[in-house]
């Protein structure tokens, strides 16, 4: 009985003081885009004119443990073991050793990202035209392109192509062997910004020659100058989304639905509460998210009745459904609008429902 005394006791310190290389992630808090947060409106629109909206349009979040986090063997079995936690490998959300500074900067620019693209997609849904343009969003350090390009030049075309998406950008560079020239066609920052400022299109554009170099990262050797082009736009009123302390894109969604049903008459949902996740293109196209069960269940928690679920994530959604919610399958906010109609209508039986496997 002592031996076996001694050994429990040598494990349970174990237990506690053996690290393991997990995380933890929980519900964490939801909100309604058409209500208010820490005391002012989530959505603020001025230049248009806007419509009282009832009921909820809640967006979702996940808590997750920080990088520097070390779980012990006895917290990770309790994870395991909870219906409302979920462990998953460290790597899984902080891969390559990213640290906590680094995830919190690159969560949120997603968020940043994701709010720019939900007003597009929202605009673009109720046919209201958005200016787009393609620019950099990044200048690597030591790249041939530092001091040669910046965040936010207009890239107009490259070796005398249009430019017209992002895309376009890496594979006309990639055209060329590393060592060789490229001529970007660009609108220098300050010139759009003053631009846009003072209502016109900016003209003044600027050639630019950079000699590629050799990628450094994995994969097939290829030709790179060092930026990362993104898209920007001109909207034709002012929308704000005052949203603190929250991080990543999966709020797009939301964000966009939100801002529909502020610009037209009536409310999307019919007063019923609705809750959701998903990213989202400047097209309407909605995209899978992490931590699908653990929104579901905050979302069950704060009362909701109805959740949008992106199609890509529904068959881990539907494993374990929280008792009283329905998942709804969406693949655009096209999709979405027509369930909110469903919804409101009473025509349950007709959403697109999901369901395992």
């Amino acid at each position: 009985m002592l031996a076996s005394t001694l050994m429990l006791i040598a494990l349970l310190c174990a237990g506690v003081f053996i690290p393991v290389p997990y995380s933890e992630m929980s519900p964490g808090p939801t909100v309604n885009t058409l209500g208010d947060h820490d005391g002012e409106p989530v959505l603020q629109i001025s230049g248009h004119k806007t419509y009282e909206a009832s009921g909820h349009l809640n967006m979702t979040t996940v808590r997750v443990t920080s990088a520097e986090y070390k779980m012990n063997l006895v917290e990770a079995v309790y994870g395991w073991l909870a219906h409302d936690n979920s462990v998953v490998p460290h790597d899984t959300l902080y891969p390559d050793g990213k640290t906590e500074e680094q995830a919190t900067q690159e969560n949120a620019e997603e968020f940043s990202q994701s709010q720019e693209t939900a007003k597009v997609a929202a605009l673009k849904a109720l046919d209201v035209p958005v200016k787009s343009w393609v620019v950099v969003s990044a200048v690597v350090k030591d790249s041939p392109s530092q001091g040669r390009l910046h965040a936010g030049d207009v890239i107009k075309a490259v070796d005398g192509t249009t430019v017209k998406k992002p895309t376009d950008v890496s594979e006309l560079v990639t055209k060329h062997k590393p060592g060789e020239d490229t001529v970007f066609t660009i609108v220098p920052a300050k010139e759009q910004a003053a631009a846009e400022k003072e209502g016109r299109t900016a003209t003044k554009t600027q050639k630019v020659a950079i000699t590629t170099e050799t990628s450094d990262d994995a994969g097939e050797k290829r030709a790179v100058v060092g930026i990362s082009a993104g898209t920007d736009h001109t909207f034709p009123f002012d929308i704000d989304i005052k949203l603190a302390d929250v991080g990543g894109p999966s709020a797009g969604l939301m964000f966009a639905l939100g801002i529909y049903d502020k610009l037209t008459p009536g409310d999307l949902t019919g007063g019923k509460f609705v809750a959701g996740t998903g990213t989202i293109d400047d097209n309407g196209k909605v995209g899978p998210i992490g931590g699908i069960g653990m929104k579901t269940i905050g979302a069950h928690d704060k009362g909701a009745q109805y959740f949008l679920t992106p199609a890509d994530n529904c068959a881990a959604a539907a494993e374990d459904t929280p008792d009283g919610l329905t998942l709804v399958k969406v693949d655009t906010i096209d999709d979405a609008l027509g369930a909110l109609k469903d919804i409101r209508s009473g025509k349950t039986a007709d959403l697109p429902k999901c369901t395992e496997g």
